[in-house]
């Protein structure tokens, strides 16, 4: 049966983001997620493009790509559903574990403009079905003033170390 968010805890303080946030990620073949990762020059672990998932042991900010201007994804049923095809599939294996799904904290998108109103969505649908903030959105590997404002965000929102709900 799966998990409802009615069935999740609250996180307390003692499980707050670290001062220095792990950055979870998704990057397709592309590559312009990784690059803007990797110029953060933060702490990283990526999320496969193959069908392997991993596990993290302590919370962290996820940051995902959009996908698919739209269209339809057959990615799973368990609680983080594909919804229009806008989150990658290997992402929502990734937060279909319950553990996984646990420690998130916060979620960055990344997007093309030329999707319109459809613009990063994936980090709307994460924020709402994870319940937790949409931090901040950019276009395909971001420019330095991006990677300057994600860097300052990141080290607010840690410092601030305000519990979160869980997704």
């Amino acid at each position: 049966m799966p998990v409802t968010t009615r069935d999740l805890p609250v996180i307390t303080e003692s499980s707050a983001i670290a001062p220095d946030p792990l950055i979870v990620y998704f990057s397709s073949v592309s590559e312009n997620t990784h690059r803007f990762v990797e110029k953060l020059g933060m702490r990283s672990m990526r999320i496969p493009v193959t069908a392997d998932v991993i596990a993290v042991d302590e919370p962290y900010v996820l940051i995902c790509p959009t996908y698919g201007g739209g269209k339809p994804s057959d990615a799973g049923d368990g609680p983080i559903r594909a919804t229009g095809g806008f989150v990658p599939k290997q992402v929502i294996r990734f937060l279909n574990d319950e553990h996984n799904r646990s420690l998130i904290r916060g979620v960055i998108a990344a997007g093309n403009t030329n999707f319109g109103e459809e613009f990063c969505h994936a980090g709307d649908v994460i924020s709402a079905k994870c319940r937790v903030p949409y931090l901040y959105r950019f276009e395909l590997m971001g420019t330095v003033e991006d990677v300057e404002r994600v860097r300052a965000g990141l080290a607010r929102f840690a410092a601030d170390r305000q519990p979160m709900p869980a997704c």
